[in-house]
């Protein structure tokens, strides 16, 4: 802690972290009338707020900070806390001590607030902090306890569902060994009820409503022990069995709205013809999760990658940057992938709407550098029959040059993609065609391209590939 004098108008009161329902202006009258009358007080305690470091939010001296402002004062000397991970809403709570101890209205919401946003919180640590007894604290907080055990559950259901080894899920979720091996005993209980509201003629989606769980995790049990084409079957998907997947509109029950969501089904083929069942995929960019949610309905094992991280919303998908100054295998072990779907943020597609280091916003040198250092990794971490399944597109600058006045230097076409994965080791086995809609160009663009002669982009491939044999 350091003592620092600081502007006054550097310093906020965040309800976020402010265990009181309001500031007392009774109080603050009072430290006013103290504060003209000589008091001494205490040091206001603050923090870094964390969303604007020139600001510093309060940790204990609301009413102090008040009364100093209504006295006209500039600068304010402060001690400036560094909490190391603590939760700043229990400390500040910590330090509502003497005449104006928290209401049991204020510990109630307090408690609840911290477990909310934090829930490895133990109750005995925020009873300490908002001057309750733990078994008050768990009746705060029992009906958020379920919710939270509903998710963990869930989540550990997914995962494990999915193959991602225990060690992996520990980490990810934040838990115990004891935990994880607690809750995954209970995974039959839940999967009882859900098999007897099927058997009574709910669908998948009213059952998913019901459990709070999404509609892959129940079309996993529902489908358990068919085989691959019943499976599609019950999914109410046709098999295409040529090279030409006329697949353009996303099936709402797999994956979350992305950027450059791919179609569920067009995934569904390539995991229907080049794996098979309890077959480990690996999807290193998942972006919305359309390949591992397909896994969970086609009894497929997944481990998923991403850059952006959500831990609640999505822990299959576990974070990893694939940084093209220095690739790195996530993850460790002797396992490896039978198959990888490969969904690559495109070159320069959607650039505003992917994260911050996407390689769609790399040069095109850098793009296709990273592309071959990436396929170079796939072939060591791989299994010796694995398959890739890459899905990209020809890229050209097409909305700013007409056809005619086009040349190969400025594009990025499918020959250069196949290209580098056989001087990376990898052989292509199938190009098939799946091109996107051409509904994506509104009326006024195709008015424009056809006076510009410009020819549009709706291509797009999956390029089956396998190691060279050696």
């Amino acid at each position: 802690m350091s003592e620092k004098k600081i502007k006054i108008n550097q310093v906020v009161i965040d309800e976020k972290i402010y265990p009181r329902n309001t500031v007392n202006p009774k109080r603050v009258e009072l430290f006013s009338e103290n504060l003209r009358d000589g008091f001494i007080f205490d040091t206001i305690e603050v923090e870094i707020h964390p969303d604007d470091k020139d600001k510093y939010r309060i940790l204990d001296g609301a009413h102090r900070f008040k009364a100093f402002r209504a006295n006209g004062y500039t600068e304010i000397k402060v001690n400036i806390r560094n909490l190391d991970g603590y939760c700043p809403l229990l400390y500040s709570a910590s330090k509502a001590i003497g005449p104006q101890q928290l209401t049991e209205e204020e510990a109630k919401q307090t408690a609840r607030r911290a477990y909310f946003y934090d829930s490895s919180l133990k109750s005995v640590d925020i009873a300490k902090a908002v001057g309750r007894s733990r078994r008050t604290v768990d009746s705060y907080i029992s009906d958020l306890k379920a919710v939270n055990d509903l998710e963990l559950d869930t989540s550990i259901f997914r995962m494990k569902r999915l193959g991602i080894p225990s060690d992996r899920i520990i980490d990810r979720l934040n838990i115990p060994q004891r935990t994880l091996t607690f809750r995954y005993s209970k995974i039959p209980e839940l999967i009882k009820p859900i098999m007897e509201d099927i058997s009574k003629g709910f669908t998948v989606s009213q059952v998913a409503d019901k459990y709070s769980y999404t509609e892959p995790m129940i079309w996993s049990i529902v489908l358990d022990g068919k085989d691959d084409i019943e499976r599609f079957k019950e999914l109410q998907w046709g098999i295409q069995t040529w090279d030409v997947w006329n697949y353009n509109k996303c099936d709402q029950r797999f994956g979350d709205d992305w950027p450059g969501r791919i179609p569920a089904q067009l995934v569904a083929h390539i995991l229907y013809f080049f794996s098979k069942q309890n077959d480990l995929v690996l999807d290193p960019m998942s972006g919305g999760g359309v390949t591992s949610d397909l896994c969970l309905a086609l009894n497929r094992k997944c481990w998923s990658f991403d850059l952006t991280n959500r831990p609640k919303q999505r822990p299959e998908i576990e974070y990893h940057y694939w940084d093209p100054k220095n690739l790195i295998w996530p993850v460790k072990g002797r396992f490896k992938p039978d198959i990888v779907v490969f969904d690559p943020p495109y070159f320069r597609k959607k650039v505003n709407e992917y994260a911050e280091k996407s390689i769609s916003t790399l040069s095109k040198s850098k793009y296709l550098s990273f592309l071959k250092s990436f396929f170079i990794l796939l072939h060591k971490h791989t299994k010796p029959e694995c398959r890739i399944a890459f899905i990209n597109a020809d890229w050209r600058d097409y909305q700013n040059t007409p056809a005619f006045n086009e040349n190969a230097q400025s594009g990025i076409f499918i020959d250069e993609y196949i290209d580098i994965c056989k001087q990376a080791g990898w052989q292509r086995t199938h190009i098939i065609h799946a091109p996107m809609s051409n509904n994506r160009f509104v009326a006024g663009e195709v008015s424009a391209m056809q006076k510009k002669k410009s020819i549009g982009v709706i291509s797009r491939y999956v390029i089956i590939l396998k190691k060279y044999k050696t």
